[in-house]
Order: structure tokens, then C-alpha cells, then sequence
């Protein structure tokens, strides 16, 4: 039981030094390591229009960041999502950034 207290202690700790933006998921054990998922959540509203209209609305952008791991000797590890898509689309406009700045060059020296 001492162990589940300590795991509390520390995922306490964790919530209050993160912020609060940052939302966490149930922790999941994984043999002897618990691991729990983090999110970061972002909340906007707006209204449009009069009064009396009801041109309201609110968005909710939810996104995963990372999970940390505890181990059993209370050792607590960071572990970040990795957006596959985020490092394609980086690689294509690095791509095309450079076939543009390349046909300026080309351009320019006729």
C-alpha cells in the first residue's frame, strides 16, 4: 500500500507543477511501471452579433504531449508524443522553401 501512496505523492506533484492547461489521463499500469498520459487542451469562445442574437459558440482543441512513466523505485521519466504528421509537413516546406529559393537563383543569374 505504501507504494500506491507514493505514486499519488509524486502524480500530485506532477499536476501541480504543470499547469492548467495541461490535462491528464488515468494512469495505466504497464507491468511494474505506471504510466500517465498528458494533454494539452486549449478552450476558446465568441459571440457574434447583438445582444439578442445567439450567435455564441466554444471550441475545444485537445492534443497529446508525451506520458510520463514512474517505475517502482519512484523514478518518474518524460516520454513526448512524436507528431508523425507535424515532420512530414515541416520536411515538405523546407522542401519547398528550398526549390523557391533555388529557382530565384536560377532566375537571377540569366
Amino acid at each position: 500500500m505504501g507504494e500506491r501512496t507514493d505514486h499519488a505523492d509524486i502524480l500530485e506533484t506532477l499536476a501541480e507543477r504543470l499547469g492548467e492547461h495541461q490535462v491528464f489521463g488515468d494512469p495505466v499500469q504497464q507491468g511494474d511501471t505506471t504510466l500517465l498520459p498528458v494533454a494539452s487542451i486549449r478552450v476558446g469562445g465568441g459571440r457574434r452579433g447583438r445582444r439578442d442574437d445567439d450567435g455564441r459558440g466554444i471550441g475545444v482543441i485537445s492534443r497529446p504531449v508525451g506520458a510520463f512513466s514512474i517505475s517502482p523505485d519512484g523514478q518518474v521519466a518524460w516520454h513526448p508524443a512524436v507528431n508523425v504528421n507535424r515532420i512530414v509537413w515541416g520536411g515538405q516546406l523546407a522542401l519547398a522553401a528550398a526549390l523557391i529559393a533555388l529557382a530565384i537563383a536560377f532566375r537571377r543569374k540569366r
